[in-house]
């Protein structure tokens, strides 16, 4: 095998660990206000990610940095094209982030509730434009021969791009719906597992509909496999849902996630950025990758890294794998609110 070809399997591997974990993270910050009556709810079901949520984006950095190493072309066709997507996913992230820092500082209702938006909104848009930027990379968008973007940001909003984004939405949902119910323990818990129900159905009916819409416009013969897999996983997950097994019903959420990543990306080789104009101009694993000596030391730094980074995320989430409560919430000790 190439070293081309390990990269773009390396890179898929990447994203499918960046949305896994992401995936609930959005899910959980989406619903911040619909399964929490009161702060002390919301600190609840932030806690469930507060320690891990940061470290699950740094997945997304070395993914972008990977494929600007390994297929620079790809990376700078792709963020060219994308530019005010991808901006408003960014701008997007950093308001969340700031959000988790900020909501506690002042003790104010109001103060937590603007920034509890923040953190919705945060979370939902990320969760819609990634489906409908995987959707338009492997559709196609068109390009020179310069391999160069020449559509504008609404040539992105076609109705399978659209519909991949509304696939992510519901399916990173549901699987925060789970994992909340998975971390959590009360009240909190129960709203999760009765929302999941309808959230999973949405997911089933989106996800089945992009999947077969996939394989039939872009899917080779052997993508059929993850696509069944997915759509038993997901259904699954709901089924275990309705019965109280939070940990099958993720591990269902996870395997769905997986799986469409591979018909994806699957769908996509051995093109990294097909040109929907003109086959003769799409970038593909050959032509859009860096020399074969900066693969290969690439390569031997992944080989030694990547090990350490998966333990000590791995430790992390071991560590904080209780589940949160009410009670082991503190009173609230921010500031308190400057008069009107």
């Amino acid at each position: 095998m190439a070293l081309t070809d390990i990269w773009f399997l390396l890179i898929a591997v990447l994203w499918t660990g960046y949305l896994v974990l992401e995936g609930f993270d959005f899910g959980v910050g989406m619903l911040l206000r619909v399964l929490s009556r009161d702060n002390t709810d919301r600190r609840v079901m932030i806690n469930t990610i507060g320690p891990v949520w940061d470290g699950n984006e740094v997945w997304l950095l070395v993914a972008g940095g990977a494929t600007f190493a390994a297929f620079p072309l790809w990376y700078a066709s792709l963020f060219s094209g994308f530019y005010l997507a991808l901006l408003v996913i960014l701008v997007a992230l950093i308001v969340r982030g700031v959000a988790f820092e900020f909501r506690g500082k002042i003790d104010s209702d109001r103060w937590r509730r603007g920034w509890d938006i923040a953190i919705m909104t945060g979370s939902a848009v990320p969760a819609l434009l990634w489906g409908v930027a995987f959707a338009n990379i492997v559709q196609g968008v068109p390009l020179d021969a310069d391999h160069n973007y020449t559509g504008t940001f609404l040539t992105l909003l076609n109705p399978y791009a659209l519909l991949g984004g509304l696939t992510t939405l519901s399916v990173f949902a549901f699987h925060g719906a789970v994992f909340v119910a998975l971390k959590t323990e009360g009240e909190v818990r129960a709203r999760a597992k009765a929302l999941a129900m309808p959230l999973g159905g949405a997911a089933i009916v989106l996800g089945a509909t992009f999947l077969v819409w996939t394989q039939l416009a872009h899917g080779a013969g052997w993508t059929w496999a993850p696509v069944a897999v997915a759509a038993i996983a997901l259904v699954a997950a709901v089924a275990a849902a309705r019965l109280g097994r939070e940990g099958w019903a993720f591990a269902g959420t996870v395997l769905t996630i997986v799986a469409t990543v591979i018909v994806l990306f699957g769908s996509l080789y051995p093109d990294v950025l097909p040109a929907s104009n003109d086959a003769a101009n799409s970038l593909t694993t050959t032509n859009a990758s860096s020399t074969p000596y900066t693969l290969e030391i690439m390569t031997w730094v992944a080989v030694i890294f990547t090990p350490v980074v998966l333990a000590y995320q791995a430790w992390t989430y071991w560590v904080f794998r209780k589940r949160v409560s009410r009670a082991h919430i503190p009173a609230a000790q921010g500031l308190p609110a400057g008069r009107s």
